[in-house]
């Protein structure tokens, strides 16, 4: 048994804190959640309205706004924290983390303004004081799907295989399997590129455009996320699995994908500011594709489309003028 403590009390940090619930090995679980009422009302009705609603969270997992609370003998810390905020969250739990307790992000983004991966804020955030051991958990898998018991397949990545496995083995649960792998730098790229082009894919639906639009897009959203994966050091197989291929047919066709809803709405001519105030999760797409962009510029990486969809979220570019963009580009080879 394992005392596993969920940091983020969202869609995905509710989410995982039912999932592994059902884990084959016995959890004691906490769910830390930033906004005390929203902890209080979670802890007495035991369903997460807000952000995963009709989901019950069993009785047993304890819902806390203490971060030490929920912190106390954590064998495993779980970061289920929106990209941007995550840095300052990770510099709140420092008093409380013992040394050697690992790290699993299941944060799918970029940090806006360095550009840094999660692995790397925790890093830099928990070093030297603490000597993080960082895994990070992504695929395909849709909060309410998984909570509810749909058979799930992700990845736990890490650069320790012997942590991985110990995760793996931890985590897993009748209908929750984990493959390891030992490309962290893939898989956590392809978690934040995937997003990006979701809103591309979305934005392709509201102009009213049909399968074969679709289809091209993916491959061709695959083909430049595999681009800047290989130049920054990733394994191109790592882009064909679960966290690569897998994820991003999930988020660019799947209608709980907040990401390709952001872009269903720009592609109806809906104002970003309008969306976002509309939404109460974080759409990681929309902070991680300008994050993406300058990546790409500092490896001399082509990406056609994330640079047209930061068009779109950054300059306001009419949905239907990127495609145009995209398809005027010089005729090459694939």
């Amino acid at each position: 048994m394992k005392r596993i403590a969920i940091l983020g009390g969202g869609s995905w940090g509710t989410g995982l804190a039912i999932v592994l619930s059902r884990s084959h090995q016995a959890h004691e679980i906490s769910l830390w959640v930033r906004a005390e009422a929203l902890a209080a009302t979670i802890r007495r009705e035991r369903v997460n309205d807000a952000y995963l609603p009709g989901h019950r969270l069993p009785e047993a997992v304890r819902v806390t706004h203490n971060l030490a609370e929920a912190l106390r003998e954590a064998d495993v810390v779980v970061g289920a924290i929106p990209a941007a905020y995550a840095r300052g969250v990770y510099r709140r739990i420092l008093p409380h983390l013992v040394r050697g307790v690992p790290i699993v992000s299941a944060t799918k983004g970029l940090e806006p303004e360095t550009h840094a991966r999660m692995s790397e804020v925790i890093t830099e955030v928990v070093s030297p004081g603490v000597a993080p051991r960082i895994a990070v958990l992504s695929g395909p898998s849709f909060a309410a799907e998984a909570a509810a018991g749909h058979p799930t397949a992700v990845a736990i990545a890490s650069t320790d295989p012997r942590l991985a496995s110990t995760i793996q083995e931890a985590f897993a649960g009748p209908a929750f399997r984990l493959y390891t792998n030992d490309d962290l730098l893939g898989v956590e790229l392809a978690g934040a590129m995937k997003n990006v082009i979701a809103i591309g894919a979305g934005a392709c639906q509201g102009l009213g455009l049909g399968g074969n639009t679709l289809a091209a897009l993916i491959t061709r959203g695959l083909a430049e996320m595999t681009r800047l994966a290989v130049a920054l050091g990733a394994r191109q197989k790592t882009l064909s699995g679960l966290a690569g291929l897998g994820d991003l047919v999930l988020t660019c066709t799947g209608a709980l994908s907040r990401n390709r809803h952001v872009g269903v709405e720009l592609g109806r001519g809906r104002a970003l500011a309008d969306i976002l105030g509309g939404m109460r999760m974080v759409a990681e797409g929309v902070g991680t594709a300008p994050a993406l962009l300058a990546l790409a510029r500092e490896s001399d990486v082509e990406l056609p489309i994330t640079e047209q969809v930061t068009e779109i979220l950054r300059h306001g570019k009419p949905p239907g003028e990127a495609i145009r963009t995209i398809m005027d580009r010089p005729l090459k080879a694939e």
